[in-house]
């Protein structure tokens, strides 16, 4: 049955020129995440499906002859020709626990073990004959979660509680993977087992956003006795509802009479130090913008920022009688004038 071309190299995430080593390293990667042994039942048919193109990928590739082949007639391949498999590759198939000390590899399971997960194979017999496994040392994966606070938080510096996800070495197996010679059932195989806590954090005044927070040794559980990983928080800041946060300056709006604009007057202005007294000068048009010095969000040089009220001339909801008088009169002598 002829086969539509596939990209093998592009299946293994390797070069072109990649040797024979990292062919290897690729394969063990993909094999470990997509072997059907190690997914959900609802899972286990996408998993088949990818674990039988990468077997098919790396028997090809891993074959000098074959890669050779491979290599020669992929400019066909590209212009739309079909690829007959090799005898030796029809029915391509996956291994499952089942299949080993059967055939299935010259050495059983232990050869299957070393291959995917790098383990050292039996590092000692127990009771009953049976064979323990032992891992190299890996160090625990480096996970990242999103730390979302508010301008002022991010400003003063914070203590949070949070929950993360991560995971731990699976007690069952001890990180191996294995148990009694086979996948170990608690953790698929994949030698660490979710896990969910919850860790206070110190936010140091002036992080902003996408800043990262390292937590040493509060990421993935390591293997084979190897450290854990680290967890990196990146800043995420909320949307203000009344700061504007533009590099190390913060606008906001402030919204004054026409009176006030014309005359001038002393207005109430939030900032990051509280609420300050701003002086709006007469004559005042709507958009203009007051600067107040040194009181915008901190630099990485720890200076501070400038703050800019933009000015916006709006009427009062509650305008009284009088005042719509007065507001008329002047409309009348506005009128008068022209």
């Amino acid at each position: 049955m002829a086969v539509k071309f596939q990209d093998y190299y592009e299946l293994l995430g390797v070069d072109r020129s990649a040797g024979e080593k990292e062919i290897k390293s690729a394969y063990r990667k993909l094999a470990r995440k997509w072997h059907p042994d190690l997914h959900p039942a609802s899972d286990k048919q996408k998993a088949e499906e990818e674990f039988k193109k990468i077997n098919e990928a790396y028997e090809v590739l891993k074959d000098p002859d074959k890669r050779a082949r491979y290599d020669r007639l992929g400019s066909r391949w590209k212009d739309g020709q079909d690829f007959q498999a090799p005898p030796d590759m029809d029915g391509v198939r996956y291994y499952s626990s089942g299949d080993f000390g059967s055939g299935g590899f010259e050495g059983g399971f232990s050869d299957f073990f070393n291959m995917f997960f790098g383990g050292q194979g039996p590092a000692s017999t127990g009771r009953g004959g049976r064979s323990t496994y032992r891992r190299n040392p890996v160090r625990g994966e480096d996970l990242e979660s999103e730390l979302e606070l508010t301008i002022e938080e991010a400003f003063r510096g914070v203590n949070k509680s949070i929950r993360v996800r991560g995971s731990e070495v699976c007690s069952a197996c001890g990180g191996t993977g294995i148990n009694n010679s086979s996948f170990c059932p608690q953790c698929g195989g994949t030698g660490s087992v979710p896990d969910e806590k919850t860790l206070d954090v110190k936010v140091p005044a002036g992080v902003r956003e996408g800043s990262r927070i390292r937590l040493k040794g509060q990421g993935g559980g390591g293997q084979g006795g190897a450290s854990k990983g680290d967890l990196f928080l990146k800043v995420k800041l909320r949307p203000h509802p009344i700061y504007k946060l533009k590099e190390n300056d913060i606008e906001v709006d402030a919204v004054i009479r026409p009176d006030q604009a014309l005359l001038g007057d002393r207005i109430p202005v939030q900032t990051l130090d509280g609420t300050v007294n701003v002086k709006v000068p007469p004559g005042s048009r709507s958009g203009n913008k007051l600067r107040l010095k040194g009181k915008g969000f901190i630099s990485k040089n720890k200076t501070r920022g400038n703050q800019f009220i933009r000015l916006v001339i709006d009427l009062p909801a509650d305008i009284t009688e009088e005042e719509k008088e007065l507001y008329n009169k002047l409309h009348e002598l506005r009128k008068g004038g022209e």
